[in-house]
């Protein structure tokens, strides 16, 4: 019982910060996105493992929008990367998260020193992921849309660009199924690739998740991400 109660009020968390990214999407950068660090100790470690649950998405705002991140939230999100280092036998996509946490702790916080296997000069392997089926390929890079970033570079989005339809295909499955989290997460990768079918309606097909969605604030997240990475790649 006190584990499921545990996992409860952690969904919950990762649900409020979810909400406040999106808030601070839609505000401009100008709403705090992540939860500052609590005195009590209990919620403190909520609000860091909510942080890790999201990933690098916890900063969105700052990254997307370039508004610098409140002292608390920085705190927080550094914490999550220190406190949640991925096992020897993570699966990839716990790597690459982690990685995509520390790649943003590089860009907004210059006293931050990976000292990690994967410095700022290395990545995860991604083999796995340039091999995988077109079903399970949507799925992870689902998992993965924190990196999904206008004017990102990673072995992750080189995978993306080369099987473009392959995601546009995932993206239809997911909506099929009214897997409304992993369509948008697929949606937002498509955002930023060349060669989607022009077939697909993209724009629709968001929007149709944004509201087949309702009030779930990780569906949301990425439909915003989405849009604003789909503003900051359109020609000028």
């Amino acid at each position: 019982m006190e584990q499921s109660g545990t996992s409860t009020l952690l969904q919950g968390a990762v649900r409020d910060l979810a909400s406040g990214v999106v808030s601070a999407l839609r505000g401009g950068g100008h709403t705090p996105s992540a939860a500052p660090a609590a005195a009590d100790g209990e919620a403190e470690g909520l609000a860091v493992a909510a942080v890790r649950v999201l990933g690098s998405d916890a900063l969105l705002p700052s990254v997307l929008l370039h508004t610098p991140p409140l002292p608390d939230e920085l705190a927080v999100f550094r914490k999550a990367v220190e406190a949640y280092p991925p096992r020897a036998d993570a699966a990839p996509t716990v790597v690459w998260s982690h990685w995509a946490m520390r790649r943003t702790m590089r860009r907004l916080d210059p006293s931050f020193v990976d000292t990690t296997t994967h410095g700022p000069g290395t990545e995860p392997d991604a083999a796995a992921l340039a091999d995988a089926s077109w079903q399970s390929l949507t799925h992870q890079l689902a998992v993965l849309a924190p990196l999904a970033l206008p004017g990102e570079d990673c072995a992750v989005t080189r995978v993306a660009r080369r099987r473009s339809l392959d995601v546009a295909r995932g993206f239809v499955r997911a909506v099929r199924r009214r897997d409304w989290r992993q369509a948008a997460g697929a949606g937002r990768w498509l955002t930023l690739l060349d060669g989607v079918p022009d077939t697909l309606g993209l724009d629709t097909g968001l929007d149709f998740t944004e509201l087949m969605g309702g009030e779930d604030p990780l569906v949301a997240l990425q439909i915003e991400a989405a849009r604003l990475s789909a503003r900051a790649g359109a020609p000028a």
